[in-house]
This record gives C-alpha cells, sequence and structure tokens, in this order.
C-alpha cells in the first residue's frame, strides 16, 4: 500500500499477496450466491486456516500464526474487500471470541478451546448483547450461579454474530451483585443441555453473516470453563472492545474505499448530457470529498494501531477512530449511491450492498453515542 510503508513491511506485503489471492480465488467469483443464500459454505473456515489467515496473531503452540496487529489488519483488510461484510464479521467471529481466553485464561483453557477454532473445526462467538440492552455491559441480565463444580446459566442472548452455526461461545454472565463487578466469562459449548438458538435473524444488511438469538434455560457449564477470575469479567471485555473497535474502524476504512473505487470507474465511463459524469463539477467534488475522508480516517487508523502496538493507552483514540471510521464510510457508501442512481438501489451492484452492510458499523462494538461519551469523559 503505497505510502504507508512506515506500518507495513515486506512480511506485511507478502501476507497481503496471499490473502488477496486467496480471497480473489475463493470467495469473490461466489459472494454474490453467498450473500442471497443468507451463509457460506462452512467449509471455508477450514479453508482459511489452511492459508494461514485464521491463526494470525495467535500464538504458535495452539495453532496460530506469530504476527503482530499490522498482520491482523492485513487479514482484515484483505477479507473486507470481498465487498461481503457479512462474510467477514462470521468468518472473523473468532478474533472477538478467543482473545479474551488468550489474555486471561489458563494454558489449558488454551490448549482445549483455541486449536480446534484455529483449524477452523470449530467456529467460536462472543456472546455479550442481550434482549434488554447491547451497549450497556453492565446491565446485563444473564445469570451464572455457581453449584459445585458447575455454573448454572440462565437468560439470553441476541444479535450474535456466528450464532446459527457456532460450537463454543464466550459468553458474558452475572455470577456477582449488580453493574460492572459482578460479571464474568464463561466458555459455554453449543451441546450443552438447556441450550437452544434462533435461526437466522433477516437483517438489513451483513446477510451473510449468520445472527442468531440465544437461549440458556439451566445450562451446566464446568466451572473449569470460567475465562479468568469470577467477576472481573467486565475488565476483560472492555479490554477486548478496543480491538474490536478497530477491526470495525479497517472494515469501514475498506467500505469506503471500494465505494470510491466502483464510483471512480462509474464516473470514467458514464455519460451524461453529452459528456462523461468526471466532466460535472459536482461531481468531482464529491469525489474530492470521499477521498478525503477516506484517507484522513485510514492514516488516523493506523496510527492508533501503532500506538496500540506499542502498548499504549489509546482507549479514547480507538473511540475516535471507530467514530470517525464509520462516519465517514456512512457519508461515503451514500454519495456511491447517490452518484450511481438508480442502479445504486439495484441489487447486485456492489455500492448497493456496502451501503446496506456498512450501517451496522456505528452500531456494533459501541454506538456512535457510546463513542462520545468515552471520548467525553476523557476530555472532561
Amino acid at each position: 500500500m503505497t505510502g504507508y510503508d512506515r506500518y507495513f513491511t515486506a512480511d506485511h506485503d507478502l501476507v497481503r499477496r496471499v490473502a488477496r489471492e486467496w480471497v480473489t480465488a475463493e470467495i469473490i467469483p461466489h459472494v454474490n450466491e453467498w450473500e442471497e443464500a443468507g451463509e457460506f459454505p462452512r467449509d471455508l473456515y477450514v479453508r482459511a486456516a489452511d492459508v494461514g489467515l485464521l491463526g494470525i496473531g495467535y500464538p504458535e503452540a495452539y495453532g496460530g500464526t506469530p504476527g503482530d496487529l499490522f498482520m491482523k489488519i492485513v487479514a482484515w483488510e484483505e477479507v473486507a474487500r470481498s465487498g461481503s461484510g457479512g462474510l467477514g464479521a462470521s468468518l472473523g467471529s473468532h478474533d472477538i471470541a478467543l482473545p479474551p481466553i488468550v489474555s486471561f485464561g489458563t494454558n489449558e483453557q488454551c490448549d482445549r478451546m483455541l486449536p480446534p477454532v484455529l483449524s477452523g473445526q470449530r467456529i467460536a462467538a462472543l456472546a455479550v448483547t442481550e434482549p434488554g440492552g447491547g451497549s450497556d455491559v453492565a446491565g446485563l441480565a444473564t445469570t451464572a450461579v455457581r453449584d459445585g463444580e458447575d455454573y448454572v446459566v440462565n437468560g439470553s442472548k441476541t444479535f450474535i454474530t456466528s450464532g446459527v452455526r457456532a460450537d463454543q461461545f464466550t459468553v458474558a454472565v452475572r455470577t456477582g451483585g449488580e453493574g460492572h463487578n459482578g460479571i464474568s466469562l464463561l466458555v459455554i459449548d453449543a451441546d450443552t443441555p438447556g441450550f437452544t438458538r434462533s435461526g437466522p435473524l433477516a437483517k438489513m444488511g451483513w446477510w451473510a453473516s449468520d445472527t442468531a438469538e440465544l437461549f440458556f434455560d439451566n445450562c451446566r457449564v464446568p466451572a473449569a470453563n470460567l475465562i479468568g477470575e469470577e467477576n472481573k469479567g467486565f475488565y476483560a471485555i472492555m479490554e477486548n472492545f478496543q480491538k474490536e473497535r478497530l477491526q470495525l474502524s479497517v472494515g469501514a476504512n475498506i467500505n469506503a474505499e471500494l465505494a470510491l473505487e466502483a464510483c471512480l470507474a462509474y464516473a470514467a465511463e458514464r455519460r451524461a448530457f453529452g459528456k462523461p459524469l468526471t466532466g460535472f463539477q459536482v461531481l468531482r467534488h464529491k469525489l474530492v470529498d470521499m477521498a478525503t475522508r477516506i484517507e484522513v480516517s485510514r492514516e488516523y487508523t493506523y496510527r492508533v494501531a501503532a500506538r496500540m502496538s506499542a502498548g499504549e493507552d489509546q482507549v479514547t483514540e480507538v473511540s475516535m477512530a471507530k467514530l470517525f471510521a464509520t462516519e465517514a464510510s456512512n457519508f461515503v457508501t451514500n454519495e456511491a449511491v447517490q452518484i450511481f442512481g438508480g442502479y445504486g438501489y439495484m441489487r447486485g451492484y456492489l455500492v448497493e450492498r456496502l451501503y446496506r452492510d456498512n450501517r451496522i458499523l456505528s452500531i456494533g462494538g459501541g454506538t456512535t453515542e457510546v463513542m462520545k461519551e468515552i471520548i467525553a469523559k476523557r476530555l472532561l
């Protein structure tokens, strides 16, 4: 990527080439079909693992591929370039489900829970959001009561990415009193008695992502599946949110970039009133506004990632990155549909899907309003 050499090395470029070739061969030819079907083949996880994409950034001892945060960004970007936000979200759901296990789990838990996922044999999902609240993690109501060597779990979750097909869930539960001090994380297998789930939820966008509701009815979960200390899960969730918000920022930037690329190609060939669209100043200025927002957002996202890699506290900055990137991509994808006119409203055109898929990015991982509150608390 020209102009970003300070962030990406030759090793990153090699991984990017491999990832782009794989996405071009394995995903892009089928993406429209999978979008309409509402799912992609389950064996795509295995194929992604075989080429090394699933394991990037995870310890080699558990089947991962060593790599820094920018290696992970390369993988996120190249999968996102498939143009299917839903596919990228589900194929990458392990990237929000496994990090708490890596950071706070025991060696035994990592040995047991990571290799099957990183090999593509099992699918992992994170389950935090509930019907009664999304961004308000401290208010969650799903309970886990200790009973001997088990926890008995009751409650429900909703809007869970990979929820239909996941084999294991990293679940936020209430093991203590009210507020953030009573929250823990449990890994719950999908074959646990008392666990059920809905079919795929019908969504505005992310059609290829299997999103579901989860239900826990007296599910007995081994205490050995508790991740970290009891009642300390809130802090693990908050730490996990930082990388998730970075991932969403990266996805927003790629969405916007794809939309701009489509518009540049369309404007060069489309004619109106006897001249190409690029002959109209108003259209050129739209393209300039789109390109400027993308460039600023991408540079800031990379800068925040570099500081995160250096171990700096970037809670405020990653919230700013997500806020700016998602607002920029909302602007760009909206303008893209306008530039395409009637074609931009038609299924089968990339900008139509980008417009739909992009809308969730300013909601998931903490809404725009929550990002602003986080930033305000740090500023004031």
